[in-house]
């Protein structure tokens, strides 16, 4: 092959977008360099306090034993090597925790680094009157005893507990860093009638790429040449490839699996659904939801309740016993068994685990809110047009009227002309089969174009008033009344009733006050609408189909799949105010699911907006969670996928915070003088570790979450 052209320095896209197009491999890589210098920092750390502590243990058994080991040399077990061994471990490993404790203080804040700190302090502090001075201590009739081992092993759990809880992070955010990899580095794009290979972000909008077989795709774009079968499973969750032919979109991160073809490129850097897909998945897992922020306020109030507990214990006891040694103990047992140190990930984990999950399935959360509110929803609102059904309306029948006068091929290809300055899906319904059944027709130009919501379009064609719309729209406002009889308005009653019995939703075509036709337009349920409508129910939830269309072609669509309210002939500003009427009686929390720019102000208004991945751009930005699957069944997964999370996090908060909270009076002592039972320092803090693997054990169970099977349709 000969070596590609030299570039021209002026040919790369703007700095701002270049920079932009580079940010998802900068990121990924950022990402795993401070998990990286994390995890090998606490590694570092753990590793030293347990060789240290381990010895540090070895030195006490003779304390704790009463004798002497023979095998053991006195100035190893000696008080003084005990002091040096657990200030090592103090100072080199627990540095961090006594620092960010001594910050809270500085803030006028206590925390759960404040009564590790505390207790791990407390314990080394007691004993050093015992090394400096033990002899004065026995004149005095006090205990010497040393508690060096006690802080030592309570500071090791926690760092245990701490490295086990940064691997988890590292698990809970491998969704997002198989996302950021998915973008091949380079794309080979048509120049100059060459093909050259550049780095993606060398790529504009506007130009060709080539995809080979085995490829990745490496931007968002439309097909111009060839075709392909394309796995966009990573993406959306589905499985099956997807045939892409000429005019068909592809998505940046697919994978085609045969044939080759050129795209011309819509998307590039930050505006790719691959970065919109990530930047939404760290939005999620960095949000906090109203169980995680009443944990907080839980965690503010417990923490100096906690301290005060120790304090009474320590006096108590003391006033009791005149025992300083037995005081200690519970002083220090209490703060070490109350530390919720696992409350801090009993949320945030679960989040991180579900939007990564939900990603993996396509199921995008724009916010762990939402994440948690989608549980609790009672009534489901979905749109028919591209929701229910397909979404691609095919013209089924075309009825000339009393009134007609053009010639089909004049009157279709003014049909066509005016339809073509619509973006409705009818309008395009109409182009496409103008397209076929005349693909050769000239379109005339088109004056004074205006779409009128919910109604219609009007335009004017050579010197001819032109208006396609509904047939409410010609009721309500007959046009020329000259031109319309009672005979006209008769048979379009008919003809509409007829074809609206058939789930067709109609269109009249009037020309100069002529009621000139009358089409016929049909967009079929989608393939798995009725079993995920079905699912839907079995999950408990209300759902109502809601659509401008005429009530009998919405009642026919409604049967089919399975739906037994419907609110149809709603315009589309009026869609926010029926799900707030929703709202207002009680049927809340409501869920709204849309795909068009009508459905916007809507999926805004309800209080978890689902928009169809395939819809626009302004519905998935006004919605709550984006269902890149396309597929009305990704309602139903996400909501279970809620229900799972909520459930976790109750989990997690019962193993955070539920038996430190019990442990408290028997570390305090209360069972003391009648059982003689004694909650070991050493032992409250196997406990508190042992909460925090609990957690991110239990949060790592969501990665095995799969919704269930839809169930058979009625």
């Amino acid at each position: 092959m000969a070596p590609a052209p030299a570039e021209d320095p002026q040919s790369c896209c703007p700095p701002d977008a270049s920079a932009a197009l580079g940010a998802a491999g900068a990121e990924a890589e950022s990402i795993d360099r401070e998990l990286a210098r994390e995890l090998t920092g606490l590694r570092r750390q753990l590793r030293r306090a347990l060789v240290i502590t381990a010895l540090l243990v070895l030195a006490s058994l003779p304390h704790m034993l009463g004798r002497q080991l023979p095998w053991l040399p006195g100035w190893f077990t000696g008080a003084w090597s005990q002091l040096i061994l657990a200030t090592l471990v103090l100072v080199g490993s627990g540095g961090p925790i006594f620092l960010a404790a001594w910050r809270a203080f500085l803030r006028h804040r206590a925390d759960m680094n404040t009564l590790v700190a505390t207790g791990v302090g407390i314990a080394w502090l007691a004993s050093l009157p015992a090394t400096v001075a033990p002899g004065w201590l026995r004149s005095q009739g006090l205990p010497s005893d040393l508690y060096y081992e006690i802080a030592a092993v309570i500071l090791t759990l926690v760092l245990l507990g701490q490295f086990l809880e940064a691997r988890a992070r590292g698990q809970t955010s491998e969704a997002i860093r198989r996302l950021l990899q998915l973008q091949p580095p380079t794309a080979r794009v048509q120049r100059q009638g060459e093909v050259i290979e550049l780095p993606v972000s060398r790529v504009r909008q506007g130009e060709q790429v080539l995809v080979r077989p085995g490829e990745t795709v490496p931007l968002d774009g439309e097909v111009v040449e060839g075709g392909s079968w394309v796995e966009e499973a990573l993406l959306t969750g589905e499985s099956t490839p997807v045939r892409k032919l000429s005019g068909d979109t592809v998505v940046g991160g697919s994978l085609n699996r045969s044939g080759s073809f050129s795209f011309r490129v819509t998307r590039v850097g930050g505006d790719t659904l691959l970065a919109q897909i990530v930047e939404l998945v760290r939005q999620a897992q960095s949000s906090r939801t109203r169980v995680q922020r009443l944990a907080d306020q839980v965690t503010a109030w417990f923490v100096p309740v906690v301290i005060a507990i120790a304090i009474a214990a320590f006096v108590v006891w003391f006033l009791v016993s005149g025992n300083a040694l037995l005081a200690t103990l519970f002083l220090v047992s209490v703060l070490v068994i109350a530390c919720p140190c696992a409350l801090g990930l009993a949320t945030p984990t679960s989040i991180m685990v579900a939007s990564g999950k939900g990603a993996e399935n396509g199921l995008i959360f724009r916010t762990a809110e939402t994440l948690e509110t989608a549980g609790g929803l009672r009534t489901l609102v979905l749109d028919k047009t591209g929701t229910i059904t397909r979404g691609r309306p095919e013209v089924t029948d075309v009825q000339r009227l009393g009134g007609a006068e053009l010639e089909s091929r004049r009157l279709f290809a003014i049909l066509a002309a005016v339809e073509e300055r619509s973006e409705h899906p009818l309008a395009e319904a109409v182009v496409a089969h103008v397209r076929r059944r005349y693909p050769d027709a000239e379109r005339p130009p088109v004056d004074g174009f205006e779409a009128v919501a919910g109604r219609g379009v009007r335009a004017r064609v050579q010197g001819l008033r032109v208006r396609i719309g509904t047939p409410r729209w010609f009721a309500d406002d007959p046009g020329a009344a000259p031109a319309t009889s009672a005979q006209d308005v008769s048979q379009l009653e008919r003809l509409t009733a007829a074809l609206e019995a058939r789930a067709c939703s109609t269109v009249v075509v009037e020309v100069d006050g002529r009621w000139e036709a009358l089409l016929g337009i049909a967009d079929p349920p989608r393939q798995e609408a009725a079993a995920a409508v079905a699912g839907l129910g079995r999950l408990g939830l209300a759902v109502v189909m809601l659509t401008g269309d005429a009530r009998r072609t919405a009642e026919s669509i409604a049967a089919q799949v399975g739906i037994d309210r419907v609110i149809a002939e709603v315009k589309p500003a009026d869609k926010a105010a029926v799900i707030r009427r929703l709202q207002a009686q009680g049927e809340g929390p409501v869920a709204m699911v849309g795909d068009g720019i009508n459905d916007a102000p809507a999926l805004a208004q309800a209080d978890v907006g689902f928009a169809i991945g395939t819809g626009t751009d302004v519905a998935i930005a006004a919605s709550d969670v984006t269902l890149l699957a396309a597929r009305l069944a990704g309602v139903g997964a996400a909501i279970e996928l809620s229900r799972a999370t909520l459930t976790n996090i109750r989990q997690n908060l019962f193993f955070a915070f539920a038996y430190n909270v019990a442990a408290i009076p028997i570390a305090a002592g209360l069972l003391f003088p009648f059982t003689g039972w004694l909650l070991n320092p050493m032992l409250a803090g196997a406990a508190m570790a042992f909460s925090s693997v609990s957690v991110v054990s239990n949060a790592l169970r969501l990665r095995r979450f799969r919704p269930r099977p839809l169930p058979a349709s009625r």
